[in-house]
């Protein structure tokens, strides 16, 4: 096997571990690496040669997620017009919170503090990407900005793990909703 061969096999392994643990985050708070292993169908080995430990596999787990919300928002952009778009990624951070949580709740508060405090500025800034495309196109209200929008979101938090599925995604369309100028058409 050439060395380009094992390179781009070593990051199929990465990828299918960070992608296991993000579907056990799903299922539970509790996630034991045996599992993770099992379910990315790669040995102990490998799992611990990319992640010495659980909470530097939980953090890659926020950082994709995180990557993968931040770089969504001008994707959508330029396939939705502006309320839609927000609407699509309004919806991602639904799934995207259900496993902050997860990982959250599985780390030391410090180690999660620092993950969070480098993650708010790009999903903020992202945020406004799409906030101002619909302010541009005269969809969304004015006198809204990305951090009391992120404030209201922040308040999902506050849901039970069993009422989640319930009320997490009626509760952002309540937000995305009040987003909207009310003269605008729909």
């Amino acid at each position: 096997m050439s060395a380009s061969a094992r390179r781009s096999d070593a990051v199929q392994n990465r990828t299918r571990i960070v992608e296991a643990a993000r579907a056990a985050l799903a299922e539970s708070h509790h996630i034991h690496l045996n599992e993770i292993a099992k379910r990315a169908g790669v040995g102990q080995g490998t799992l611990y040669r990319n992640f010495p430990n659980r909470e530097a596999l939980l953090a890659e787990v926020y950082r994709r997620d995180v990557e993968e919300l931040v770089t969504t928002a001008s994707a959508l952009l330029a396939e939705h017009e502006p309320v839609e778009a927000l609407r699509h990624w309004l919806d991602r951070v639904i799934d995207y919170a259900e496993v902050k949580r997860g990982v959250l709740a599985a780390l030391e508060p410090a180690a999660w503090q620092d993950l969070v405090a480098h993650s708010h500025n790009p999903i903020e800034g992202a945020l406004g990407h799409l906030l101002n495309a619909g302010k541009a196109a005269g969809s969304l209200r004015a006198d809204v900005d990305a951090h009391g929008v992120l404030l209201l979101i922040a308040y999902l938090s506050r849901l039970d793990r069993d009422e989640w599925e319930s009320t997490a995604r009626p509760l952002m369309n309540v937000i995305l909703e009040g987003l909207r100028r009310q003269d605008a058409d729909r």
